[in-house]
């Protein structure tokens, strides 16, 4: 997940490697957005911790995740160290904390034995923070000329992309904890129109814009747009149900190594696998876990925590495969009527709930086929939202790509080692969520909100 990414502002590279194309953005609007950002990853970090008694936020609720006290600490640690000391020139406020909440100095599994702040003192130097980081934020001119981490705002929305999620990852650990519900929200929206619509869409080939220059908070490895060439395929409509999952579970899925990666074949065989994590057989029922709460597994709702192992390993029975990431950025970005690559599947807009299904306003999926004004030209839905979208592609750079403001985002984990994901999940903010955005795991992780759709040649 993309929650562990960010080292402290010392590692900074040197501002001319930050790619421009950022012009013509008003500093008063890029102003007014990134307060609304901010204060939108804070209203969610709180509901994520208030939620929950202290002995549960100190608590390591899986090996695989930190204790929820630790996220909180470290959000304001990180934005200390890139708003008040990077962005304000600002003293330090704690700096003997910065080695606790260094992702990249202690794994997870070993946090919970570090001297951490209190929940209370967390919460503490966290509003802290941020009251003088906003006063930061009214007085950064924020203009195209300026410091390479102030120009269009761009500190302030990195900052408020990695609150966010951190955001998913507390939510990840809730969906993990064994204690009673804390979290409630309502049913996504029913889809109006899905027994009508085709099971695939056809994508033509040709050219297209594949990343961005010109989005002033996209991250590095979006960077910069530069043309692709794909050929003709066939999509999934909307991404793989549970019912088509069980069908592969029936059909006996999970013993036939056929289907297999030989790495994902030793995974199935070492842990016992058999089902999605968190399902389980009652009796001639599959049910599921989610967020403290047991119920029937539901049929037509994307299949969810899946790792790319076992995404594979459906696509090969299908006699299909998983996507590449340009395939799957193409059918959702790429308008044919104009050559241009959109921002979103509908269009340059930023979401709204009738077109996607972000920001924790939903603990689930959407049945497949909802959201019909969010769909791309090529037909395809659900692309934003929902479920992240494992891809058959290895994470690597753009050509050109340059590393900003730290070679630790993305630069140190290129290669063959891990997946690309895209699109999202009901867990994921809209500011950390467009048709640009790239997220990676390893190819074994099934905890993560992810899902995935198939695609053929054509």
């Amino acid at each position: 997940m993309t929650d562990d990414r960010t080292p402290s502002a010392s590692s900074a590279t040197a501002p001319d490697g930050f790619p421009t194309g950022s012009g013509g953005h008003d500093p008063e609007v890029l102003r007014r957005r990134a307060l609304d950002a901010l204060l939108t990853a804070r209203a969610r970090t709180t509901a994520l911790t208030d939620s929950v008694d202290e002995a549960e936020l100190t608590a390591q609720h899986s090996p695989l995740m930190s204790p929820l006290v630790w996220d909180l600490a470290h959000i304001g640690n990180q934005e200390e160290q890139w708003l008040l000391r990077a962005v304000g020139g600002r003293e330090a406020l704690r700096p003997e904390i910065d080695g606790l909440y260094d992702a990249f100095e202690h794994p997870r599994a070993a946090r919970p034995s570090l001297p951490l702040l209190a929940p209370a003192e967390a919460r503490t130097y966290a509003a802290d923070v941020r009251g003088r980081a906003l006063d930061i934020l009214e007085a950064a001119p924020l203009h195209e000329g300026g410091r390479p981490l102030e120009r269009a705002g761009f500190a302030f929305g990195m900052i408020a992309q990695h609150e966010q999620q951190h955001d998913e990852t507390m939510l990840i650990t809730h969906q993990l904890r064994s204690g009673p519900v804390a979290l409630t929200a309502p049913t996504p929206p029913e889809p109006t129109d899905a027994a009508s619509l085709p099971a695939e869409v056809f994508v033509p080939g040709g050219p297209f814009t594949m990343g961005t220059s010109a989005e002033p908070w996209a991250l590095d490895n979006e960077r910069p747009a530069h043309q692709r060439e794909v050929a003709a395929f066939h999509l999934d409509t909307a991404p793989v149900t549970c019912g088509a999952y069980r069908r592969f579970m029936a059909d006996g899925g999970y013993t036939d190594p056929r289907w297999w990666a030989p790495e994902g074949w030793d995974m199935v065989r070492e842990h016992g696998l058999d089902a999605p994590l968190f399902w389980h057989r009652d009796g001639g029922q599959w049910l599921r876990r989610r967020f403290g709460v047991t119920e029937p597994v539901p049929d037509d709702e994307p299949v969810l925590h899946v790792s790319w192992y076992e995404a594979d390993a459906y696509a090969r029975w299908a006699g299909r495969r998983l996507p590449t990431e340009a395939e799957w950025e193409k059918a959702a970005r790429h308008d044919p009527a104009t050559g241009r690559s959109l921002r979103y599947p509908w269009g340059d807009t930023d979401p709204t709930p009738e077109q996607a299904n972000l920001g924790q306003r939903h603990l689930r999926p959407a049945r497949a086929g909802a959201y019909a004004a969010g769909r791309a030209p090529s037909g395809a839905g659900q692309l934003i939202g929902d479920v992240w979208e494992w891809t058959s592609s290895d994470f690597q750079p753009y050509p050109g790509f340059v590393a900003f403001p730290y070679r630790e985002y993305s630069e140190v984990f290129f290669g063959p080692g891990h997946k690309v994901l895209r699109g999202g999940s009901f867990a994921v903010d809209q500011v950390a969520c467009r048709g640009t955005f790239r997220n990676w795991d390893l190819p074994v992780r099934r905890q993560i909100f992810s899902g995935f759709r198939t695609a053929r040649d054509a």
